[in-house]
């Protein structure tokens, strides 16, 4: 099923590649840094289209998305390769696997198994969306004529093509930032150059009327600087604004950084501090199941209207539109809570 490219243009004799940062300049029988975007016959193509690495029903926290319909189920899958290098990648095997494998699915097949599972939206996750972006535009485009949502999450290390692409089917996304989007620990941890194109794809992402959450993962040793973190939060602040949910994430050891320990819990309870003092209202801890900072607090009277423990919610407090039941404060939440939530939304994928 491989594709012709859609973003890409022709530049001296070569293509450059215009789905993300990284902007490869491919020569012809060449393939991109991904491993999954080639040159053939002076044309770009997307060697994983329709071709499905892994999949999976997940519940939409753990993405995480905890204020777009709350509560949803979603499919969620990948393909193979990935536009980063991440020493520390859970899912290693696929993202760091380039490889045009998978099993073989066009847009209508996999839409109609995920209609199957009864699911409220996608999710394009477990590697970067921006790779295979086209495979994903057609799949979106085909779950939106079955009204499902279209989510993914992301590392944001995209171009304003991809985000121009994405705004017909795209409904949410999580931006994961790594280490504080600390330009040191972002070229030597994960091949990334910088972390102003992050920051670019969110918050033009957001002028779009797309619905942003960022997270950012705190590794301790190398990336949990504190003020890092208030210098990436400043930014973040001045274009997403207060709204903007903020998710720190604890680290565990994985792939070339095992030796590495989990995050200690203060860690993160000082990066939350740090961003309730910068004006964010929704921050979250995340990785950290039963801690009172998975939970969303009313910005106005303070009381608890989600509880959470890990993925599940376990309480809610606010109306139909999302206002506190105890002042009637409006919450920025998109969407409504789902008919999934209190009910189990794990199910393994049979393709």
């Amino acid at each position: 099923m491989t594709k012709e490219a859609v973003l890409y243009k022709k530049e001296d004799g070569r293509i450059r590649c215009l789905a993300c940062a990284r902007k490869c300049l491919i020569g012809e029988g060449q393939v991109g840094f991904c491993g999954v975007r080639s040159v053939r016959n002076g044309k770009l193509y997307l060697d994983v289209y329709g071709k499905i690495a892994a999949a999976h029903i997940d519940p939409i926290e753990k993405k995480p998305l905890v204020h777009f319909n709350p509560g949803s189920k979603v499919f969620s899958f990948s393909t193979y390769g990935c536009n980063w290098m991440c020493m520390y990648c859970q899912n290693y095997d696929i993202s760091q696997r380039r490889k045009a494998e998978g099993v073989e699915l066009s847009p209508e097949e996999i839409v109609e198994l995920a209609m199957g599972y009864d699911v409220d939206g996608m999710t394009y996750t477990y590697n970067e969306p921006a790779i295979f972006s086209e495979f994903a535009h057609d799949v979106g485009i085909v779950a939106k004529r079955y009204g499902l949502f279209n989510t993914m999450v992301s590392n944001g290390y995209w171009t304003p093509n991809l985000v121009d692409y994405v705004k017909d089917f795209l409904d949410a996304v999580t931006i994961d930032f790594k280490g504080n989007g600390e330009q040191k620990f972002l070229r030597r941890y994960t091949g990334a150059t910088s972390a102003e194109p992050i920051i670019e794809t969110a918050s033009e992402l957001s002028k779009k009327g797309i619905h942003v959450e960022i997270t950012d993962l705190i590794i301790p040793q190398i990336g949990d600087d504190l003020q890092a973190a208030k210098q990436l939060l400043t930014k973040l602040y001045d274009q997403l604004g207060a709204d903007i949910p903020i998710h720190f994430l604890r680290f565990h050891p994985d792939y070339k950084l095992n030796y590495i320990p989990w995050t200690p819990v203060e860690t993160l309870e000082r990066h939350y501090k740090l961003a309730k003092e910068l004006g964010f209202k929704f921050v979250y801890v995340g990785n950290v199941p039963g801690h009172p900072y998975e939970n969303t607090y009313c910005p106005n009277c303070g009381n608890l209207v989600i509880r959470r423990y890990s993925f599940d919610i376990l309480e809610w407090h606010l109306t139909e539109d999302m206002r506190c039941k105890f002042c009637g404060y409006k919450l920025p939440i998109r969407g409504k809570l789902s008919r999934h939530a209190f009910k189990e939304r794990f199910e393994p994928v049979f393709i």
